[in-house]
């Protein structure tokens, strides 16, 4: 019974990832951009349903980059972690439940009620990882860690899956159509993400902010070390190498994850085999990311994500030239190979390029920068589908991330071994 309790905050803490993780599978990059292009927008041209779709995620992504810096402060300084995460939380939760209310031909209001749950999800993931330093001694944030990434594939994708199952054999539910069975979905996904927030509200005790208590001393605070954390990695010349190439590709990534729904349905493809397929990448991606990383220990995590960005270069011109569900069922399965790998990788990487002390300072950098390498690629895609007119122009436009990316990450000197500790070797190679 002791073991339990005191085991019980990391799993709560665990359980916020099995919660949230039902609004990116299911919403973010399942059902929303196939039901926004054959619903929401009905009877729109396709290419415009696209560029509606990229400035919606384009929109969300550019809010919560400028944010993040400010909620980080706060959740380093402030203290209130759970408080703020659960209110973010419900921001989210609300907004999905929204979409269960919007009808046929509402796009502007399925595009907001899309931006403020994508907001209140990535919102409550700030505060979320913040509180791992609450649930954990230092020795088992690894485990910790990883205990809430396998509880997001599992709870997302078996929700997905049931998700998928209702869609498809809508009569077997008691639903009268596709349509009614998406929209059950939206109410399911915000009742799950509600259910399974409630241990970390319960049972997640947090340690006192340091520094400031007041939400605008933390803020204050925040962009003050922000401002000098930005002049500490202009002076290490490989790491800002690095970051510029990661915010390249990884918005790529991130664009295909958000995009290819809607992609395929814009070159006419079944829509459900489309959730199927992206159901199938969900399962696919997690065992080949701990194949990449026995890749990365082989030969170097460098030259493994570089692998990884041909592959998904590669993919997009393999799209340019899709013409069937098969073709798009093994593209599926060739993103997920890759996926998780040069997600996990690329955080490897600058874990060596971080100079000794500096890791709590830098990493909060990296993953700002995340927040920012998810809206150039949607805005891309969107504009670049306007005008062309062609959606397959679109998707070819992502090569230019991953090109640019990865010619700047060839550049990047591999760090020397972790085991010199020498920061001056990680952080000053050209």
């Amino acid at each position: 019974m002791k073991r339990y309790l005191a085991a019980r905050p990391a799993v709560s803490w665990a359980l916020y990832d099995w919660a949230n993780a039902a609004f990116s599978t299911t919403v973010l990059a399942g059902f929303f951009p196939a039901f926004f292009r054959q619903y929401w927008s009905l009877g729109t041209d396709p290419t415009e349903a696209t560029f509606r779709l990229g400035l919606a995620n384009g929109t969300a992504g550019l809010a919560m980059a400028v944010l993040a810096p400010i909620l980080g402060a706060i959740a380093d300084r402030g203290g209130h972690r759970v408080r703020f995460l659960v209110a973010w939380s419900l921001l989210g939760i609300a907004a999905t439940a929204g979409l269960y209310c919007v009808g046929q031909g509402q796009w502007a209001i399925a595009a907001v009620l899309f931006t403020l749950g994508t907001l209140g999800y990535n919102g409550g993931m700030v505060f979320a990882d913040a509180l791992l330093l609450d649930v954990a001694q230092p020795a088992e944030y690894d485990r910790v860690s990883a205990m809430g990434y396998a509880f997001g594939y599992l709870g997302g994708g078996l929700l997905f899956a049931f998700n998928v199952l209702m869609v498809v054999q809508p009569a077997w539910f008691g639903l009268a159509s596709a349509a009614q069975a998406v929209h059950l979905s939206f109410l399911i996904v915000a009742a799950w993400w509600l259910v399974f927030m409630l241990p970390v509200a319960l049972f997640v005790p947090e340690r006192a902010g340091s520094g400031t208590t007041t939400s605008w001393g933390a803020v204050s605070a925040g962009l003050k070390e922000l401002r000098n954390t930005l002049r500490h990695v202009l002076s290490y010349r490989a790491m800002l190498s690095f970051l510029i190439a990661y915010w390249l590709y990884i918005d790529g990534v991130n664009t295909i994850i958000k995009m290819a729904i809607d992609y395929g349905l814009a070159l006419g493809l079944d829509s459900k085999s489309l959730l199927a397929a992206l159901l199938l990448t969900q399962f696919v991606a997690f065992p080949a990311a701990l194949l990449f990383g026995r890749l990365g220990e082989r030969y170097g995590a460098r030259r493994s994500v570089l692998a990884g960005l041909c592959v998904y270069g590669a993919v997009t011109l393999w799209a340019y030239y899709l013409h069937s569900v098969a073709e798009f069922f093994a593209m599926a399965i060739v993103v997920g190979l890759v996926q998780g790998g040069v997600q996990s990788l690329s955080r490897s990487f600058f874990g060596r390029l971080v100079p000794a002390g500096k890791s709590a300072e830098f990493f909060g950098f990296y993953n700002m920068v995340g927040k920012f390498g998810t809206v150039v690629g949607p805005l891309l895609v969107g504009f670049t589908a306007l005008w062309t007119g062609s959606s397959r122009g679109s998707i070819l436009s992502l090569s230019v991330l991953f090109i640019a990316g990865g010619v700047l990450l060839y550049r990047v000197k591999d760090p020397a071994p972790a085991s010199t500790g020498s920061p001056q070797s990680a952080g000053s190679t050209p």
